[in-house]
């Protein structure tokens, strides 16, 4: 029984088994015949688009051909056009050139017409000439130079006539200028005038201190004297003892040491050579000290310390009685301002001017003008350039080229030339003197020439058979360039020339 039940179980199942398989197939199929019908329809679908798509073509290229006909019609139409026309103006052109040509020839023609005429008129001024020459009793050369030579009068007449306007012109506009420019920095700089003088007075407790100075035999007095290189004046002055030297610095280390002696009382060569020596160190610490000062009221910073201690050499060095320290400040001051109404760099002209005599600062040991040693010093120690460049042209030792050196160069004539800032020898002043009118004298046509106004101005009289009046402007210039060529002078030179003409007759 149980065997059976199994058999049935097991037919059913295939059974079953069978049923679904089959009924897989039948749907199996049934998919696949939809999916044909589906692929069949969109087949159909895109043959169809693609037929319209194709009749779409086709009409667009059918449009763009008839597009591009109709263009190359109406292009080929232009073209038959441009062609006429080209034609047409080929033709127009030839018959100018011919035109042209029949022109050429009608101008050979011409032209040969002109040179037999040219050829007939020559021979008619060279007959005309040779009667003029025999008639006048000159030749043609001769003639032609004595109408240039007239001409040349003429010109020479027109452009000295035209250079003395345009030098007015010129002069009284740049004069206004620089008037207006100067005023303007020495109002801003006015500064006190301090003349030094080769003496300095010590002044002693008694009189008996002047034996102590001599010393026995004079030997304290020989050692002042040998360590400081001044000379001791001891005279009859009461309570007094004058020390006298050209070089301050070394007037200033025997002051200095004198009066440290007079204080402390003891008295002979050892002492002296021991205070002698701290006086040196003293006055090497004033140097470096006014240097300082001297830059600080400069408003000039950064400077190499070997520059500071050569500018405070200055406060003992003298030009023509002018102390150079305070001469060096002023023109730094003088410089800027300047530097400052023509819109220049003030900075670089405020230093330019501080250093612009630090050349002077440098012993005798040192060969050169001290415009140029100045500048190889601001070479060597501040690297500026144009510092270096504006101190060497400053004397015109160098071309005077730069802004800055013609700004330096008129600060130190302003400081210079002030009232009573520099005082000149008798016998530098009559050599300077002599000198302007022997140059005035040594051009031809001088009747006379004077020196006047302390050898401000030069008055020249010319001959007025030999120099005409248009000639004195001439000779005024160059003599103004032969003083600036020879001379050195502060400020300026004013060269007067006067011709003065009188015509005497009488009547009867």
């Amino acid at each position: 029984m149980d065997i059976t039940v199994y058999v049935l179980l097991a037919l059913g199942l295939a059974l079953g088994g069978l049923i679904g398989y089959f009924v897989r197939q039948v749907v199996a199929n049934q998919q696949i015949l939809s999916t044909r019908n589906e692929a069949k329809r969109l087949l159909d679908e895109a043959t169809s688009k693609h037929k319209e798509l194709l009749l779409e073509a086709r009409e667009d290229a059918r449009r763009v051909r008839s597009a591009a006909d109709a263009d190359n019609r109406e292009r080929r139409s232009q073209l038959q056009q441009a062609e006429k026309r080209l034609n047409q103006r080929e033709e127009v052109v030839e018959r100018k050139l011919e035109s042209v040509e029949q022109r050429g020839r009608n101008l050979d023609a011409r032209e040969k017409e002109v040179e037999g005429t040219n050829r007939e008129l020559q021979d008619i001024k060279e007959k005309q000439l040779a009667k003029l020459e025999s008639v006048a009793g000159i030749s043609r050369d001769e003639a032609r130079d004595r109408l240039l030579q007239g001409i040349q009068g003429e010109v020479e007449e027109e452009a000295s006539r035209r250079v003395r306007l345009w030098e007015e012109k010129i002069n009284e506009e740049a004069e206004a200028r620089a008037h207006d420019i100067l005023a303007t920095a020495i109002q801003r700089c006015a500064t006190d005038v301090v003349s030094e003088t080769t003496v300095s007075t010590i002044p002693l407790p008694s009189d008996e201190m002047k034996g102590r100075l001599i010393g026995r035999e004079g030997r304290n007095i020989r050692a002042l004297e040998q360590a400081t290189g001044v000379d001791l004046i001891i005279d009859d002055t009461p309570e007094t003892v004058t020390i006298s030297s050209f070089d301050p610095f070394r007037r200033e280390v025997a002051r200095i040491a004198l009066s440290k002696l007079i204080l402390d009382g003891r008295i002979h060569p050892a002492r002296i050579e021991e205070l002698v020596g701290k006086a040196h160190a003293e006055v090497e610490g004033v140097i470096r000290s006014e240097g300082d000062r001297a830059a600080r009221e400069a408003g000039v910073v950064g400077l190499h310390p070997e520059l500071i201690k050569l500018l405070g050499k200055l406060k003992f060095r003298t030009s023509y009685g002018q102390n150079v320290l305070l001469h060096s400040l002023e023109v730094s001051h003088l410089a800027g301002m300047l530097a400052d109404e023509i819109g220049a760099n003030a900075d670089t002209a405020r230093k330019a001017g501080l250093l612009h005599d630090i050349g002077k600062a440098v012993d005798y040991d040192v060969e050169g003008p001290h415009a140029l040693i100045g500048a190889k010093l601001v070479e060597q120690w501040d690297k500026s350039a144009e510092v270096a460049q504006a101190v060497a042209e400053h004397h015109g030792e160098s071309s005077t080229s730069s802004v800055m050196g013609f700004i330096v160069a008129a600060a130190d004539a302003i400081s210079g030339s002030r009232t009573g800032a520099r005082r000149e020898s008798l016998p530098q002043y009559l050599k300077r003197i002599e000198e302007l009118e022997d140059i005035a004298r040594s051009f031809p046509g001088i009747e006379k020439a004077f020196a006047i106004q302390a050898g401000r101005e030069v008055r020249v009289l010319v001959k007025p058979e030999e120099i005409d009046d248009l000639t004195t402007v001439r000779l005024a210039r160059d003599i103004s360039k032969k003083i600036e060529e020879s001379l050195t002078y502060p400020g300026q030179i004013k060269i007067t020339v006067a011709r003065h003409t009188t015509a005497v007759e009488y009547a009867k």
